[in-house]
């Protein structure tokens, strides 16, 4: 069976180093194996998602990479987060290194029995610390502890008459071990710890004091991955538990950051993604599963050469065999805003490929047909600029979306090409204005090309900025993503600007569904007033002008009120010249009559002068001929 790929990107630490931090991962390691610095501990600092994971695994290479053949670096990777609470964090870390330990003495060339005969004593120490821990825990849950599993935790091993207790002189018989015959070919020992940012509190503690109090010895060294603010957070925590002081006016002097300071020498910070590192990152994840292994190097190695001289991402150049203009362009396009929304976080910009992708599959199996760049310009404004895509989703329920999305091109400096204008206009009857049937604040296209200056204000930078965003949206159908967006969001679509009394039957009247508009009887719209109809036809037109999926339902309707109002025909004129020509289906003049009013047969004929050549025309023609051989 062939394997697929998803699209998707997994969350876990990269297996590839996509963004250079080998030299990150090189400096930690060349701190590691600096005798002057024995024992020591570094941490390595960033964000949630900032590739401090990865970093590790890197150090982990790269202190394989140096060891010889009689010389080696145990490298011990271990996750306070994952650890067991009730045998207690320190007793948990002490006994990750003891095992890592006890599998390089019984592969020892030596096998003396003083390495052997170190590691019992120190393994009953820990064995008793974690009877102790059990039994506190125990009784902190008002539980009697399991007798048999206290007594199998502190018992002497077999033929072992010496029993001791607890963790006193555990240091020094720990760096005894360290200096044994049996670990000469260790040059040191370097124990990474991950996740501890995750911890509570008292595991944070724990873990600190373990590595400072009883592990810090010659040969010993600590690479501490976790947002150094988080765990000074947590330190803050446990010293208000313990009543110990947690504040000081002076940061530098903050007791919980002089606590981690103690213990941690010095601090590497990972390095946020730059402009330049977000490109090519977008760059690379899109074509890490498109391109042939050794494309990929040389995509890597090129990304690495330019961002050491400081050019752009246009230097990459060609690629023997490898096309990626389409991902090039997508990481431009893209890049601005997730530079400056993800601030440069290596996860959070997976995790939005993952959300676009996602989103670009479900959408075309719901049979949206939009352009995939379509869809990562309204997947952008709906993950990163959710005040923004709020108000989008308003104008689409009020149905002034067109309206307002051309307002908003042209303040972006992206106005409609002629093609755009010319079925815009088609949307304008004669005399009439569809002004007139709009609410005050939803300007005309044709108003919007030429009266609208850049600087309105009428939109925010963000909106603005957002917009200048490639490819352009006006006059596209975007009704379908938008509702499937709505829905995942939990966001009702609700056009306020209608009566509530009348929404009711606006949805009916504009369901798919025929039962559900015929629920809405004659009677129902005789008892409506003249203002109420307006309104119940203004709602309509906008929203067949911003959903032409409604197109059937919504001129049927618009046609039914006519025919039985004569109050407001002019008003069911215009809401039928807002559908805009270039989207009329060869089925909607269809439902015009020989009978209907003559302003409502008056739009056939501006649809007529309007529309180009075929079968929409002559469908329209069609139907005005009715009239002319009755």
């Amino acid at each position: 069976m062939t394997a697929r790929h998803s699209g998707l990107w997994s969350d876990d630490p990269a297996s590839v180093d996509l963004l250079s931090f080998d030299a990150v991962g090189q400096t930690v390691a060349d701190a590691l194996l600096d005798d002057a610095l024995d024992p020591v501990a570094l941490g390595l600092s960033g964000s949630w998602g900032s590739g401090k994971t990865t970093v590790l695994n890197l150090v982990a290479q790269e202190l394989g990479h140096r060891k010889t053949a009689n010389q080696n670096v145990l490298v011990i990777q271990t996750d306070p987060w994952r650890y067991d609470p009730s045998t207690g964090a320190k007793e948990s870390l002490i006994a990750d290194v003891l095992d890592a330990l006890a599998a390089e003495v019984a592969s020892s060339a030596t096998k003396t029995d003083e390495a052997k005969n170190l590691l019992v004593r120190l393994g009953k120490r820990i064995d008793w610390a974690k009877a102790i821990k059990l039994a506190a825990t125990s009784s902190l849950f008002l539980q009697i502890p399991d007798f048999d599993k206290l007594v199998e935790l502190v018992k002497p091993k077999k033929d072992d008459k010496e029993s001791v207790r607890g963790l006193e002189e555990f240091r020094d018989e720990f760096a005894e071990l360290l200096g044994s015959d049996d670990l000469k070919h260790i040059r040191a020992v370097a124990v990474l710890v991950d996740d501890l940012d995750r911890c509570l509190p008292e595991t944070v503690v724990q873990s600190l004091e373990a590595m400072r109090l009883f592990l810090a010895v010659p040969k010993m060294s600590f690479v501490i991955a976790a947002d150094e603010e988080r765990v000074a957070d947590a330190i803050r925590t446990r010293f208000k538990a313990t009543g110990r002081p947690d504040e000081s006016d002076d940061e530098q002097h903050d007791p919980a950051t002089l606590y981690l300071h103690k213990i941690v020498q010095t601090t590497i910070p990972l390095p946020a993604l730059s402009h330049f590192d977000t490109q090519a990152y977008l760059l690379l994840l899109q074509m890490q599963a498109a391109a042939k292994p050794e494309q990929f190097t040389t995509l890597i190695e090129r990304c690495a050469q330019i961002r050491r001289d400081g050019g752009s991402i246009d230097d990459i150049g060609k690629i023997d065999g490898l096309a990626m203009d389409d991902e090039l362009a997508f990481a431009s396009r893209l890049t601005p805003l997730l530079y400056e929304k993800l601030r440069g976080n290596p996860r959070y910009i997976k995790r939005f490929l993952n959300d676009l992708h996602v989103r670009q599959s479900v959408a075309s199996r719901r049979g949206i047909n939009l352009d995939p760049a379509v869809v990562a310009k309204l997947m952008t404004i709906e993950a990163l600029m959710k005040p923004e895509f709020k108000l989008l989703l308003d104008w689409f329920a009020k149905g002034q979306m067109r309206d307002h999305l051309g307002n908003l091109e042209d303040e972006a400096g992206r106005p409609a090409q002629p093609d755009t204008a010319v079925a815009e206009d088609r949307a304008e009857s004669d005399g009439a204005s569809e002004a007139a049937s709009r609410p005050r604040d939803a300007a005309s296209p044709r108003r919007s090309r030429t009266a609208t200056p850049a600087t309105s204000g009428q939109f925010s930078q963000a909106m603005v900025r957002w917009a200048k965003l490639a490819p352009p949206l006006r006059g596209l159908d975007l009704s379908p993503y938008l509702t499937l967006a709505a829905s995942f969001a939990g966001i009702t679509l609700i056009d306020d600007s209608l009566p509530e009394r009348l929404r009711d039957i606006a949805a009916n009247l504009l369901s798919e569904s025929r039962r559900a508009q015929a629920s809405v009887t004659d009677a129902e719209l005789d008892e409506l007033g003249d203002g109420d109809a307006t309104d119940l036809l203004r709602h309509i037109g906008r929203t067949i002008r911003d959903q032409p999926a409604k197109q059937k339902a919504g001129v049927n309707a618009i046609l039914r009120i006519a025919r039985r109002r004569p109050g407001v025909v002019t008003t069911a004129r215009d809401a039928l010249l807002m559908l805009p020509p270039n989207e009329i289906t060869i089925a909607t003049p269809i439902q015009f009559k020989t009978s209907d009013p003559a302003a409502i047969r008056s739009v056939l004929t501006t649809w007529k002068e309007k529309l180009s050549d075929g079968q929409v025309k002559r469908s329209v023609e069609s139907a005005l001929g009715n009239r002319e051989t009755t």
